[in-house]
């Protein structure tokens, strides 16, 4: 069964500008708990994900819906003395983080900035790397977003898209999801755009809409382990479902933890799915 990303509110508009106050309030919320080691995921593909863009030193790298800056740091320290980063995210909270991390690894070459990933303004062909990790579905039109970070890229560089693939979280997410449509279906929506985005072709077709021609996609397998019983509330709190667990309200909220607790407890589960879609394009020269 397809899942819903966790970072995005399943409360989200399919009006755009709807959708992008509530991810930016959602990911503000999320902030302080995004780091957390029960997260470690994002930070694991951020990394993956610049490692598949082989950059050199020198280079420019533009990272969009950054986060904390799971892939702008990695970038960052590969493209050092003379390279730069700019990292672009709507949440503000979430830029703190980054810049903190970025202070604490004692990197000067990136700039976090907030700014709307749809309105940017750079030129054409401003840098040999442009990445989104967990971001492009954020907009309903993915494949007009697509061909603009395109259209920035260098000549010869690379444009990294990297998706969540099929049954993110599960097997718990599908008690989560069970209970909100239960309790508050208004909650639930069947606006999904990112259903076309959990698989190899659904990436490749999306990367080809948007102009690119050169692909290369990679699904990856992987699991995030519940270090503690916390875990899981922690991934929700720390993700887009949180969004979705304050507009519960307090009661029902926690009525949620408790029932996402047992299952868990009742079904001894010590992980769930982090699957992965890596897209990478080439930019014609």
């Amino acid at each position: 069964m397809k899942t819903v990303p966790v970072y995005l509110n399943e409360t989200l508009d399919p009006t755009l500008e709807a959708a992008k106050q509530k991810a930016r309030s959602t990911y503000n919320a999320a902030s302080d708990t995004f780091d957390d080691p029960a997260n470690a995921y994002w930070d694991r593909y951020g990394r993956r994900t610049v490692e598949r863009l082989n950059l050199s030193p020198g280079a420019s790298v533009l990272d969009v819906a950054c986060g904390t800056g799971a892939s702008a740091i990695p970038a960052a320290k590969i493209v050092v003395p003379t390279g730069s980063v700019i990292g672009i995210d709507l949440a503000e909270k979430m830029l703190t983080r980054a810049r903190a991390k970025a202070e604490a690894f004692g990197l000067s070459n990136i700039d976090f900035r907030q700014a709307d990933m749809t309105q940017l303004g750079f030129a054409d062909n401003s840098f040999d790397a442009v990445v989104c990790v967990f971001g492009i579905f954020f907009v309903p039109d993915m494949e007009s977003l697509t061909a603009e970070l395109l259209r920035m890229v260098k000549p010869g560089g690379k444009l990294a898209i990297t998706t969540w693939g099929p049954d993110f979280f599960e097997p718990v997410y599908s008690v989560f999801k069970n209970f909100i449509g239960e309790k508050r279906p208004d909650l639930v929506t069947h606006f999904r755009p990112w259903d076309r985005t959990t698989s190899v072709s659904g990436v490749e077709q999306l990367l080809y809409d948007g102009g690119a021609r050169n692909i290369m996609v990679q699904a990856e397998l992987g699991e995030q382990p519940f270090l503690d019983s916390d875990s899981w509330w922690k991934m929700v709190m720390g993700s887009g479902l949180r969004g979705t667990v304050e507009a519960l309200g307090p009661q029902l909220a926690s009525r949620l933890r408790q029932a996402n607790n047992t299952y868990i407890k009742e079904n001894n589960i010590r992980s769930v799915k982090t699957n992965v879609i890596y897209g990478v394009a080439k930019k014609e020269d």
